[in-house]
């Protein structure tokens, strides 16, 4: 073998050139391309999974089992040198001869990729090629060339190398007259595939099928648009989402003669989602089941891919193991074999939340989008006996079914849950998680103009055993969470707001701007409610505040988001909103009463006056100033990696309960002023938080405080951030002194 060669980009000069040369002709563009093409028929075999399988031959049986139980007849198996000898070669038998279309994607080792510029690296591709052709060639659907190419350090191909081993493959496999796919370039990524194309075309070796990895991961949700291709500001502007690459990548192939088009591999590893939610199986499945459909409603895709299937980051069955025993090499190049122990494996919700959109959408007409790329998705398919719309949101919002539907259609149709079973059409409510309506094709349904989100509204979508249940009567509107219908109707009755009056100040808990008392709970006769309602609302308030939620469904809205991202707060029961109120008054948030030991403000102000521990009265507790540190700190930064910038992170708004093993457990009350992000919290804000609570701790706790808090993101404690600490001191103090407040206890104290 020769010595390897010098590694050099994929993304030479000529590929930028005839990139740029296409996209400055105007070719790639596409008018509306962020919206689906209406009236098309989704291929019967639109779905497919990437399959592997393992040395015991029962891990055949196993993968064959659960391909039937999905209902999916297309798979894509990663073949490479050595197969033929190994389980590989068995496995591809058996999908063949169990009826499965087969999508053989033939791969090179990486060391060998990297010398495909070599003559003897040129010759073991070729009899590669020609050993497995012979054997299967004629028992596969299509064979696919390339992979993740524009990865180099992953595939390992120079642009020469790559050319090389395409040249040989293509001639080889028109000799036996079998579909090519490819170059497998992965995520959006269109001057390599305009350049590649291109370099292809000038040796008239095109493939029949165009290959793109279209992934979305990255960019968090399927429908967002893509922050990555010139950031946040411009995001909206380009309105680069899942369809419009679809579409333009389909484009892409059309102007190069190539009709059909295809993405080989695509996934959302649960370790990722994490980063930002906490319920990160559920959170693929939604991802999983919206993707499908909106490659679906694109109308460029002949099939979409899924893949690994077995894998416990991004596949449909968990193996079992742990991220740290995840291959050395990504599966979206080398899917190589099924790990671990079969007895260990059990099915991620996403499994079903994809057999069900196969069920659902494969061979339908895909009719139109009723609403789409604006928060709210409704895609109307249509197949020879039935109607469906699918629906879902994004990023936590909500859409009322009442909203956009007549009662009457509603009773009158089947609403189908993301994975499968028959929902309550008088309860359910449109969150992240699809929805399909189905009906008989020949029943009419309308849709009302009013078919939008509900305003300013979020809600948590897998708050375990809880259900979401709208609660509109007497000019009041609201939210409910509830086990079931009977409890929000009894919360309904007991807590309705025509009965909710705002106690004194000496029998409240708080009375200020806001009433806040506590109630016996409904649920539990050995339990309490807590109640927040604004009683005094000042005039520049009462301006600003009539173009805000009310502030009931504010504080609704910060907890519920806080919950959705893993952050413990106050759990929310309901809020109420009258309509049409001009006081901004009449609106009432409840919640669960949160006992607690103390709240870090409490603690601050004890280790500010010199002490080093902090004694919990009735618990016989006591922890150190640099434990509160190190706990909070974590919590904190936990919380601002989540996107959180809670606006209004006082001591007072963080109570701790000491548990076991000295362990601190935070919560977050006063949560209407939260704001959130898709991504970690800006650095600016983050210090605005940390400012605002250390204001009642003395410089040498937050130089500690703050020290730990800053090593989670490898920053130290600058002259800046210094400087925006004394800022706020100095705020508070000046309020102190010259706010309403003080200008009050002035006015008291000149009086006597």
């Amino acid at each position: 073998m020769n010595n390897p060669i010098k590694q050099r980009s994929m993304l030479t000069w000529p590929i930028i050139r005839k990139g740029l040369a296409y996209i400055l002709s105007g070719k790639f563009r596409l008018k509306n391309a962020h919206l689906p093409a209406e009236h098309h028929t989704v291929p019967a075999n639109f779905i497919g999974v990437c399959v592997a399988s393992a040395a015991d031959p029962a891990m055949d049986d196993y993968v064959i089992a659960e391909l039937h139980a999905l209902g999916i007849n297309q798979v894509r198996l990663d073949f490479t040198y050595g197969d033929l000898e190994s389980f590989n070669a068995r496995f591809l038998q058996r999908l063949i001869n169990d009826g499965f279309h087969v999508t053989l994607h033939l791969i090179q080792p990486f060391s060998r990729a990297r010398n495909m510029e070599s003559k003897t690296e040129q010759e073991a591709w070729q009899s590669f090629l020609n050993n497995v052709l012979n054997r299967f060639g004629r028992h596969v659907a299509r064979v696919e060339i390339g992979n993740t190419i524009n990865r180099k350090r992953w595939a390992g191909y120079t642009v020469d190398g790559f050319l090389a081993a395409w040249n040989i493959a293509y001639t080889t496999i028109k000799q036996h007259g079998i579909e090519l796919a490819g170059p497998n370039v992965t995520d959006f990524e269109p001057i390599y595939n305009i350049g590649i194309l291109s370099l292809l075309k000038a040796k008239q070796q095109l493939p029949d099928t165009h290959s793109n990895n279209l992934f979305s991961e990255r960019v968090s949700e399927p429908e967002r648009f893509d922050h990555r291709i010139l950031k946040y500001r411009w995001a909206t502007a380009l309105k680069f989402n899942l369809i419009k690459k679809a579409r333009l990548l389909k484009k892409i192939g059309q102007d190069f003669g190539i009709q059909r088009f295809i993405s080989p591999v695509a996934f959302w590893a649960i370790y990722r989602i994490q980063r930002l939610l906490p319920d990160g199986e559920q959170k693929q499945a939604d991802y999983a089941a919206r993707y499908m459909l909106l490659n679906a409603a694109s109308g460029a895709l002949d099939q979409a891919f899924w893949g690994a299937f077995i894998c416990q980051r991004e596949g449909l069955i968990d193996d079992g193991l742990t991220d740290a025993e995840y291959p050395a090499l990504e599966r979206v190049t080398h899917y190589a074999s099924v790990d671990g122990k079969q007895s260990n494996f059990w099915r991620h919700a996403s499994f079903n939340a994809i057999k069900t959109v196969a069920t659902m959408i494969q061979g339908a007409e895909y009719i139109k989008a009723i609403s789409s790329a604006n928060g709210l998705e409704i895609h109307h398919f249509q197949t020879n006996t039935h109607d469906i719309h699918a629906l879902w949101t994004i990023n936590g919002k909500v859409a009322l079914l009442q909203d956009i539907y007549d009662i009457t259609d509603i009773n009158n149709t089947k609403i189908i849950h993301r994975d499968g079973h028959l929902l309550n059409a008088q309860t359910h409510i449109v969150s992240e998680s699809p929805i399909y309506i189905r009906w008989p094709k020949d029943q009419p349904v309308q849709i009302k103009d009013t078919a939008t989100l509900a305003k300013d509204l979020a809600i948590h979508a897998h708050i375990q055993a809880l259900q979401y249940y709208p609660f509109r009567q007497d000019n009041w509107f609201g939210m409910i969470l509830a086990r079931n219908a009977e409890e929000a109707l009894l919360i309904g009755e007991q807590l309705h707001p025509s009965k909710l009056i705002s106690p004194q100040k000496a029998s409240a808990l708080r009375h200020a701007r806001n009433a806040i008392w506590a109630l016996p709970d409904p649920r539990n006769a050995q339990a309490q409610v807590t109640v927040k309602q604004p009683v005094k609302m000042y005039p520049h308030k009462t301006l600003l505040d009539r173009f805000k939620p009310s502030k009931a469904k504010r504080s609704w809205n910060g907890a519920v988001e806080l919950l959705r991202r893993g952050i413990s707060t106050a759990h929310p029961v309901a809020f109420f909103e009258q309509q049409g109120d001009k006081t901004l008054k009449q609106n009432f948030y409840i919640c669960d009463y949160v006992k607690a030991d103390c709240s870090v403000g409490e603690m601050f102000v004890h280790f500010a006056k010199g002490n080093k521990e902090f004694h919990f009265s009735g618990k016989n507790g006591i922890i150190r100033a640099a434990d509160v540190y190190q706990q909070l700190a974590q919590y904190l930064h936990r919380m601002h990696q989540t996107g959180a910038f809670f606006r209004d992170l006082s001591g007072g708004n963080v109570l701790v309960q000491l548990q076991d093993n000295n362990q601190l457990s935070f919560s977050l009350i006063d949560t209407a002023r939260a704001r959130f992000y898709t991504h970690p919290t800006p650095m600016n804000q983050r210090v605005s938080d940390l400012a605002r609570m250390c204001n009642k701790l003395h410089w040498a706790g937050r130089e500690r405080f703050m020290g730990l808090y800053l090593a989670n993101i490898g920053r130290k404690l600058s002259p800046g951030i210094k400087f925006s600490f004394y800022l706020y001191d100095f705020k508070v103090a000046f309020k102190r002194k010259f706010g309403r407040k003080g200008i009050k206890k002035l006015i008291q104290k000149f009086k006597k």
